[in-house]
């Protein structure tokens, strides 16, 4: 029996266009009704994921920045954190400036970025149907170099890289992994991300990759929560479509992959389920929990 079901959010439990379905919100809910610890397991900031277990009744545990910290709604405290030094993340972003290439910084609450585009824009479009208190913070700076410098302590997750040349992108890749005391994302598949602008639709293909800090991984921060919680390993269900989510779905109990990851990433998983567009969360959960 499955005690703690972890979940990734884009590309998992929300569709396409950032939203999580009916049937999916149902199928955690009746989760957690039979006393299933639903724990989302993302990477963004704290703000965006807190919004999303809301919005499924999830008042417990989420996990942010993949890994990078673990917060417990209930006590409305951070209980886990692998954050980056200020002194790692201007060194990441001398590279990024040397090489022109678009980043963009999240710590623990905000996204820091010199503009609108790529991932950032998705938060932009998607914090226009929000509350103010629910928005994902956006600080567009001209010299972040100098913002981050000037900055109180901050508490940093990542820095994300985007860039639409494979070319340059790679070449960036390799000078990230020079960099001692980081871990950067293997992406090995373009990012796809879907904008509504009132009745028009428009995507958005990519190259993207994180840097965060060493060990930083979805399954150390589960591991972590597991130890605290008395669950072992084999009764964790993990359910993701990406790079980031390898170590869950490698071992967890059963690694389950979107019917929309990529080939390879389907590999890293025990089983497949439906599409991030056709509640592939909901179907592995009442297949591989319910139906047992």
């Amino acid at each position: 029996m499955y005690k703690l079901i972890a979940i990734d959010l884009d590309g998992t439990l929300l569709d396409s266009y950032g939203q999580i379905s009916q049937k999916n919100k149902q199928t955690l809910q009746k989760a957690m009704e039979k006393g299933i610890e639903i724990v989302l397991t993302s990477g963004r900031g704290a703000m965006s994921v807190q919004n999303l277990a809301s919005e499924i009744g999830e008042n417990h545990y989420v996990i942010c920045g993949n890994g990078s910290m673990i917060y417990d709604l209930k006590e409305n405290a951070l209980i886990y954190d692998k954050f980056l030094s200020q002194k790692k993340i201007l060194q990441l972003v001398q590279i990024c400036e040397q090489n022109s290439i678009y980043y963009s910084i999240y710590t623990k609450d905000a996204i820091i970025t010199k503009s609108l585009n790529y991932n950032v824009l998705f938060y932009h479009q998607e914090n226009a149907n929000k509350p103010d208190n629910k928005k994902t913070h956006i600080y567009v700076v001209q010299n972040i170099y100098e913002y981050i410098v000037n900055r109180k302590k901050e508490d940093y997750i990542k820095v994300t890289i985007c860039d639409d040349n494979n070319i340059i992108f790679n070449s960036i890749i390799k000078k990230m992994k020079n960099v001692k005391g980081v871990d950067v994302l293997d992406v090995g598949h373009i990012s796809r991300k879907i904008i509504k602008a009132g009745t028009e639709e428009y995507s958005m293909e990519y190259f993207y990759t994180e840097v965060s800090n060493q060990n930083v991984n979805k399954w150390s921060a589960i591991s972590f929560l597991i130890d605290k919680l008395g669950i072992q390993s084999k009764e964790v269900m993990a359910i993701g479509d990406n790079v980031n989510d390898q170590s869950m779905l490698e071992k967890a109990g059963l690694g389950v992959a979107m019917g929309n990851s990529a080939p390879y990433i389907q590999k890293m998983a025990k089983v497949v389920t439906d599409s991030n567009n056709e509640d592939g969360v909901a179907k592995a959960i009442e297949k591989y929990i319910f139906s047992t």
